[in-house]
């Protein structure tokens, strides 16, 4: 199987006698393992969103949606009042606080609630019927723009950082889907994913899919992107979001905005790919958005080995943003974005 063909998140039906369950993928285990994991509680579910078993904006976006249906399902099961319920699904909703998508398709679902089941389930598959579709439309968009915008007789060479390919998504991908886009067309000679420290999502997730599709490409340490960049190695980057303020400005893993400023100083693009939803214009700029701090293990620990000194502390946030000033181009389902500084068009998002 093509890892684009992979979903990583599936709702599976009950069989008689059982509880209905939230399939998962789970990234953690890769690239040495392709595994699911079934989760039939909240508990379960919020446990792997925070162990990253389910990771990116998109298909966080999904296990919320489902997430419901599962809350409901565990409800009829234990005999939650609606209180317990409305408690339950809100400890979904606010699992990771950083990418909006979880918010954004929890609270798109949870008004069901009061149809029942089939109702709230229908909609959790609309949601990803439409991630699925606008990751399609994006990796078209974008690679019509790039080609346009690079105008270079050549196939290009992208980098990219942590991943956001079908794992992350629906399916296909954003970033990775403009690349999967690319490729498809015989106009990509390579990918530069950076490692992404410190759980490595590019080296474990990212070059995992590329593997997958025979795509060529190189694996790099973070601190790698820079020099990269200013060499003269790449004709692009390509990221992903998890939540964009108003202003353009961008959370995305932590990283990415080194990677900005050097595409700003070697003057190639630096390129968005996301959905809509990603798009938070509640939120005025990135100053607003609330980051993500993790474990301090995560530094200070390699595979539960202390690498650093006992009396050193560990400072580990998840993401950070990108002013909208240094991103080159948004492109979304509905088209390419080039807004740089600014309050980004509802025109263009809606």
């Amino acid at each position: 199987m093509s890892s684009q063909d992979l979903r990583a998140v599936t709702w599976t039906a009950a069989a008689e006698g059982a509880a209905p369950s939230l399939s998962l993928i789970d990234q953690t285990a890769l690239p040495h393992a392709l595994e699911r994991l079934d989760v039939t509680t909240v508990d379960q579910l919020i446990d792997a969103i925070v162990r990253l078993v389910v990771r990116g904006a998109p298909a966080i976006g999904a296990a919320g949606g489902y997430g419901v249906a599962l809350a409901m399902a565990q409800g009829e099961r234990e005999g939650w009042d609606r209180a317990r319920l409305d408690a339950e699904v809100a400890r979904v909703r606010a699992a990771r606080p950083t990418a909006v998508n979880l918010m954004v398709c929890v609270d798109r679902v949870a008004p069901l609630i009061g149809a029942g089941l089939p109702a709230v389930l229908a909609e959790a598959d609309a949601i990803v019927r439409e991630d699925l579709e606008a990751n399609h439309a994006m990796g078209a968009f974008g690679a019509d723009w790039l080609l346009k915008r690079l105008s270079v007789d050549r196939p290009l060479r992208i980098l990219t950082h942590c991943n956001t390919g079908a794992l992350a998504t629906a399916g296909w991908g954003t970033a990775l889907g403009v690349i999967r886009e690319l490729h498809g067309r015989g106009r990509l000679e390579a990918v530069y994913a950076d490692e992404t420290r410190p759980l490595l999502q590019g080296a474990r997730l990212t070059a995992w899919e590329l593997a997958q599709e025979g795509i060529p490409h190189f694996v790099q340490a973070d601190g790698a992107a820079a020099g990269t960049i200013l060499r003269g190695e790449v004709d692009a980057a390509i990221v992903g979001a998890d939540r964009i303020a108003a202003n353009g400005d961008t959370a995305n893993k932590v990283g990415t905005v080194g990677i900005a400023l050097a595409c700003a100083y070697a003057g190639i693009p630096f390129v968005v790919a996301a959905p809509t939803t990603t798009v938070d214009l509640a939120t005025a700029t990135g100053t607003d958005i609330e980051i993500e701090l993790r474990s301090e293990d995560e530094v200070l620990e390699w595979g539960g080995v202390r690498t650093a000194p006992a009396g050193s502390r560990g400072h580990n946030p998840a993401f950070d943003v990108t002013p909208g000033s240094l991103v080159t181009g948004l492109v979304t389902e509905r088209g390419v974005l080039e807004v740089g500084a600014g309050e980004l068009p509802e025109s263009g998002l809606s």
